[in-house]
C-alpha cells in the first residue's frame, strides 16, 4: 500500500492487555493544575521498568466537578495491585504536595464528558483504593464527606486542605498500539514524529506516555544479555544496517516509533490512524517519510494485532480518489 510518497508496509502492530484508571485532576488554576500533571506523569513511559504508563488523556474539562481548572490522566498497569500502588504513591507525592489540587476518581463521570466512561460495575472492573490509603497523611484530623455517589476525603495541609476520593475502579485496556515513522533524515523524522502526536492528542480514551510521546530507542522482547527482559530494536536501527537483516527502507536514515495506549481495540485504531495521516501528510512530509512499519513479536507478545493496511483502508482509498480526479481533471 502506498499513500501519497510514504509506503505503508504490510504487517500488524502488536498490542496487548493491561489494567488502566482514569482519575481527574483539579486545581485552582491552569499553571498549578500543569505543576501536579508533570511530576504525577513523570517516569511513566514503560510499564518494563517504571511501575506504570501514564498521560494526560484530556489537558482541559470543561465544568469540572469542582468547577476549577481541570484534566483527566490515564495510568496502565499490568496488574490491578500493581496499578493501585502506583496511583497511591503518584497521588500522595506528586499531587497532595502540589498546592491547590483536588483529585477524583475519572471512571464515574457525568454523561456530556468528553471521553468512554464504562459502568463501575461492569464485569471486569475492579476497585482500588485511592484516598482510603492517603488518608493516613492527615494524623487523626482527617474527615469524610459524601457527595452524592462520591467519597471524599478532607485531609488537612498547611495551604487548606487536599481533596481525594476514596476510591477509583480499574478495568481492561490495550497497551501497546505503535507505528514507526521511517524518514530520510532525523529533522524530517521528528516534525512527522510531532505532527502525528499532535493529531492524536484531542483524542479521548488514549495516551501516547513516552517523552513528547515519542520513542527513539524502540526495544524487543529480550537479550544477549540475561539479566535484561527487554533490548534495543536492532532491525530498526539505521547504524546497524548492513551488520544485521535489517527492516530499515533503504532511503531512511531515522526510524522514531509513536507507542498508543488506550481503553480499547477501537479507541487505539482510531489514534493509529489519526497519528499516521499527520506524520506522512505530503503537504508537510514532501517525499522524507518514505515508509510506515510497526513493531510486533510474532504474535507472541499480545492478542490485540492492528493491521496497518485495514488500519489505513479508507485513507489509501481517498488518496486513490484524489488522484484518480486529478488525473481526469487534467486531460
Amino acid at each position: 500500500m502506498k499513500i501519497g510518497n510514504t509506503i505503508i508496509e504490510d504487517t500488524f502492530a502488536e498490542g496487548f492487555g493491561i489494567r488502566y484508571t482514569r482519575l481527574i485532576v483539579t486545581a485552582h488554576d491552569a499553571w498549578w493544575l500543569g505543576a501536579g500533571l508533570t511530576e504525577f506523569c513523570g517516569y511513566g513511559s514503560s510499564v518494563i521498568l517504571c511501575d506504570a504508563e501514564v498521560g494526560i488523556e484530556v489537558p482541559k474539562i470543561a465544568n469540572s466537578i469542582d468547577g476549577r481548572a481541570a484534566a483527566s490522566v490515564l495510568a496502565f498497569g499490568f496488574s490491578a495491585d500493581g496499578l493501585a500502588k502506583a496511583i497511591s504513591k503518584r497521588t500522595g507525592q506528586c499531587l497532595m504536595t502540589c498546592a491547590t489540587t483536588a483529585v477524583f476518581d475519572g471512571m464515574k463521570i457525568p454523561g456530556d464528558s468528553p471521553f468512554e466512561v464504562m459502568p463501575s460495575d461492569a464485569e471486569d472492573a475492579k476497585p482500588i483504593p485511592l484516598g482510603d490509603h492517603i488518608r493516613y497523611f492527615g494524623d487523626g484530623f482527617q474527615k469524610s464527606k459524601i457527595i452524592g455517589d462520591r467519597r471524599l476525603w478532607r485531609i488537612p495541609v498547611m495551604e487548606g486542605e487536599f481533596i481525594v476520593e476514596d476510591a477509583t475502579t480499574c478495568r481492561k485496556g490495550v497497551a501497546g498500539g505503535n507505528f514507526l515513522i521511517q524518514s530520510t533524515n532525523l529533522t524530517s523524522g521528528l516534525d512527522a514524529a510531532r505532527r502525528a502526536v499532535e493529531a492524536i492528542k484531542p483524542l479521548p480514551n488514549v495516551i501516547t506516555p513516552f517523552p513528547g510521546g515519542v520513542v527513539r530507542s524502540g526495544s524487543k522482547v529480550g537479550s544477549r544479555y540475561e539479566a535484561l527482559v527487554a533490548s534495543t530494536s536492532h532491525t530498526f536501527c539505521p547504524t546497524l544496517r548492513g551488520r544485521v537483516e535489517s527492516k530499515v527502507h533503504p532511503d531512511a536514515n531515522c526510524v522514531l516509533e509513536i507507542v498508543i495506549n488506550g481503553v480499547d481495540f477501537d479507541s487505539v485504531k482510531s489514534a493509529l490512524k489519526s497519528g499516521i495521516h499527520a506524520a506522512i501528510d505530503p503537504k508537510f512530509a514532501g517525499d522524507s517519510i518514505v515508509a510506515i512499519s510497526a513493531g510486533n513479536y510474532g504474535g507472541d507478545l499480545g492478542k490485540h494485532h492492528f493491521q496497518l493496511h485495514d488500519v489505513m483502508q479508507d485513507s489509501a482509498a481517498e488518496t486513490e480518489s484524489t488522484a484518480d480526479a486529478e488525473t481526469e481533471a487534467g486531460s
